[in-house]
């Protein structure tokens, strides 16, 4: 049951004391680059979640999954996500498989201004790159790069995708860092698919403007600094929804804290311990 379109939210809010918003944050992001209509291109969670479904439903029998044998792949994000499309495509038999990342490449060892106990920020071979490197011969990351263009044939097919190298250049006034083309670097790839894993921008507006909750500039439920009460009387949100895309850990800690508020709310006192 889909909450905003099967169920409308006043229903809940009429038949239930309390609302919880916990639907996680499965607003993709895009790439607007010229060219984004070509067939071929998915975005990555739709591209993996048909997969697995056709595999568990009848084997890849009932051809419901985008099947990349023989294919030139380019998934464009790294992440968990990204990894797991390079070994999905791969296990297909993808002809090759590119991963195209904004970010530049992490050291291979940890640098002298990140030493223990501080998480190390090296760089990560996940298995879709182990497998890429065993099939193809060489990782199939290209660093500080983003797409300029997706290349079309006659019928709207996808034939290839045109990148340009980044550099990190910081703002003399502000201090930060902003990404800019490098000039002359364009380069063309082969592509009849390409799988977008270029994160989440937030929640689902369908479903937060069901409810009229405020979101902040990131599209994420707005609350109070660490609260879950939302703007809208008796509705909460926790989870990826209220913080965005992050760990199951913070869901479940999160989860709790939320199920304290609501607890708080209704009886004006909570026994609920959270650890």
């Amino acid at each position: 049951m889909d909450v905003g379109r099967d169920v409308k939210a006043s229903k809940l809010l009429h038949d239930f004391d309390r609302v919880v918003l916990a639907c996680g944050a499965s607003n993709p992001r895009d790439i607007n680059a010229p060219g984004r209509d070509a067939k071929g291109i998915y975005f990555a969670v739709d591209f993996l979640t048909a997969n697995t479904k056709s595999l568990l439903d009848s084997d890849f029998a009932d051809k419901k999954y985008v099947d990349t044998k023989g294919k030139a792949v380019v998934i464009i994000g790294g992440g968990d996500t990204g990894n797991d499309c390079v070994g999905t495509a791969i296990r297909h038999g993808a002809k090759s498989v590119t991963q195209i990342e904004m970010m530049p490449k992490a050291p291979d060892k940890r640098a002298e201004n990140n030493p223990w106990p501080e998480w190390p920020k090296v760089c990560k071979t996940d298995y879709g790159q182990e497998e890429a490197i065993a099939v193809y011969g060489h990782d199939p990351r290209i660093y500080e790069s983003t797409v300029k263009e997706f290349v079309k044939d006659k019928n709207g097919n996808l034939k290839a995708v045109k990148i340009v190298k980044l550099s990190w250049v910081k703002d003399p006034e502000t201090g930060r860092m902003n990404m800019q083309e490098v000039p002359g670097s364009e380069q063309t790839l082969d592509a009849d698919i390409v799988l977008i894993a270029a994160g989440f921008l937030g929640s689902q507006s369908y479903v937060t403007d069901a409810f009229g909750v405020e979101r902040n500039e990131r599209t994420n439920v707005k609350t109070a600094p660490g609260r879950y009460r939302t703007s809208v009387e008796n509705v909460f949100v926790t989870g990826d929804m209220h913080r965005g895309q992050s760990l199951v850990v913070w869901a479940v800690r999160e989860g709790r804290e939320a199920a304290r508020e609501v607890d708080e709310s209704l009886m004006g006192y909570s026994n609920l311990v959270v650890q």
